[in-house]
Formats: C-alpha cells, structure tokens, sequence
C-alpha cells in the first residue's frame, strides 16, 4: 500500500481520470469546487462525498509533494 502512496505514475493516472471525470462540459471536481466557493448552499452528504472521491487524487499528489520537498536531501559537496 505504500508503494501505491508513493507512486507518481499511479498518482498522476488517477489525477487524469478519476480526479478530472467527467470531462464535458466541465470537470466535475471543478463544478464541485466552485458550488463550495459560492457557499455550498444546497449542497447533500452524496455531493459531499463526491467531492472527496474526485478530490482525492489531487489531494495525494499535493501529499506526494510536499514528501519529495521535505525528504530532499541537500547536494554534498
């Protein structure tokens, strides 16, 4: 499983397709964002799991980053 977590490719492939499906007219992760930037007025517990099952993706590559960053070990000279 942590090989999984720490797999770019892995990562990037759920990115690109769950994190941006459906791709028409918008991503739907998008139309989610925005709906939650105008208040989330209306919003149903299924909209909000819709949002972390499209937003995860995303969420694990921010992860995957900052890992990289922080685990970076200084050149030696």
């Amino acid at each position: 499983m942590q090989n999984l977590l720490n797999d770019w490719k892995i990562i990037l492939l759920a990115c690109l397709t769950l994190g941006l499906a459906p791709f028409t007219p918008e991503p739907h992760l998008w139309g989610k964002l925005r709906w939650l930037w105008g208040g989330a007025v209306g919003m149903q517990p299924m909209d909000w799991f819709d949002l972390l099952l499209h937003g995860l993706p995303w969420l694990l590559l921010i992860r995957l980053l900052i890992v990289k960053i922080v685990n970076k070990k200084p050149a030696k000279r």
